[in-house]
């Protein structure tokens, strides 16, 4: 898979640019506050719907134009099509193949990427909803039938929690509906939370080696899928279904106190182990580098894996963040796989002699020009 152009029209600082990519390695130049990230955001945008950098939707319509839209073309191994994000104060539309797409998650996952900026480096150290949002951002575009039940249990879930809040302050509790209301959330939470733990053993069978290479055969990487009710390769669904069930009932009480659901898949987390050890409490910065590193490229052949395509890598200026060892590791696994973009401030900090042929972009105040090698 790769993305042959993109267009923007009032995006961030571009009023109109069209930029076609080498389906190898291309490299946004230039200095800061130029719109190196901006042009990277629009990629993700265009595959995702959505920005990583902010919710909302308005901040990426350029100052005092009335929408922005995103167009680019995708070529695949047996076909090639169109995709389109138009963004107005009326909302958002999403065209795939010229149609539009009723719904955001049917539009989902026909362009597929992986984003490594600085900040995924908190995939480690971050709080559990960053690895919660990691999961559900990469298996939603991976698994359509994932990201059904995953909307599902977050629309049940905003339901229940209005509902418990209302009994907290005085309301007289419904005890039907609210078992009703327990017993769809549980449902939608076995399913997400199946998937969850499949994806993390095939995650761990990737990174696995890659960190062991990394770490030069010193460290092994484990993977824990951490949740409230117990989760195997054996579980089935209708065993989570009944453990869900009986945990809420052990907290029913604190949950009409506090007026909030205190358990399920919104609650659960993803533990990292180097030699048996939590890496987030107990690594080195250097292991919580290596290990957010060995995730990010396992991801590409998971991705691989369950898609049947590689997707898109986005480097949004990671590769200052790395050192020499772990930089030569990244553009080693990268070359001549999957197509990549990365930003940057200069070419002498990243190892030239890795990258064959890199198209280059120099990007200045919203304008892009393609230099010659």
């Amino acid at each position: 898979m790769f993305l042959e152009a993109i267009e923007l029209k009032n995006y961030r600082n571009y009023e109109k640019v069209e930029v076609s990519f080498s389906n190898g390695i291309n490299i946004f130049l230039g200095e800061n506050a130029q719109g190196k990230t901006n042009l990277m955001e629009s990629l993700y945008v265009l595959a995702m719907s959505r920005s990583h950098r902010t919710t909302n939707d308005k901040e990426l319509i350029r100052w005092q134009a009335d929408f922005a839209k995103i167009s680019g073309r995708v070529q695949k191994k047996n076909s090639s099509f169109p995709l389109e994000i138009v963004l107005s104060k009326k909302g958002k539309k999403a065209r795939f193949n010229h149609l539009e797409q009723k719904k955001l998650s049917d539009y989902i996952g026909h362009l597929n990427v992986i984003l490594f900026a600085p900040e995924d480096l908190s995939l480690v150290k971050g709080s559990p909803s960053v690895r919660r949002k990691f999961l559900d951002m990469e298996m939603g575009q991976m698994s359509g039938i994932y990201l059904h039940h995953l909307v599902q249990y977050q629309k049940i879930l905003k339901q229940r929690n209005h509902y418990l809040k209302q009994i907290k302050q005085g309301r007289k509790v419904d005890e039907v509906f609210l078992d009703i209301l327990t017993e769809q959330l549980s449902l939608e939470g076995a399913e997400v939370l199946k998937e969850r733990y499949r994806f993390t053993k095939r995650l761990e069978t990737w990174a696995r080696p890659i960190h062991s290479e990394i770490s030069s055969h010193k460290e092994e990487l484990t993977i824990h899928y951490q949740s409230s009710v117990s989760v195997q390769s054996e579980t089935d669904k209708d065993q989570l279904f009944t453990d869900l069930i009986n945990n809420f009932k052990k907290i029913k009480k604190r949950e009409r106190e506090q007026g909030t659901t205190l358990a399920g898949p919104h609650r659960d987390d993803m533990l990292f182990y180097v030699n048996e050890k939590n890496v987030q409490t107990y690594g080195s910065q250097g292991q919580q580098r290596t290990t957010a590193l060995s995730i990010k490229l396992a991801e590409i052949d998971l991705m691989k894996e369950m898609t049947g395509e590689y997707p898109l890598l986005l480097l949004d200026d990671v590769l200052s963040e790395l050192d020499d060892e772990r930089q030569t590791h990244l553009l080693k696994a990268i070359q001549n796989k999957v197509q990549t973009f990365l930003t940057t401030t200069s070419l002498s900090g990243i190892k030239h002699k890795l990258i064959d042929v890199p198209k280059i972009f120099r990007i200045t105040d919203g304008q892009v020009e393609m230099e010659s090698e």
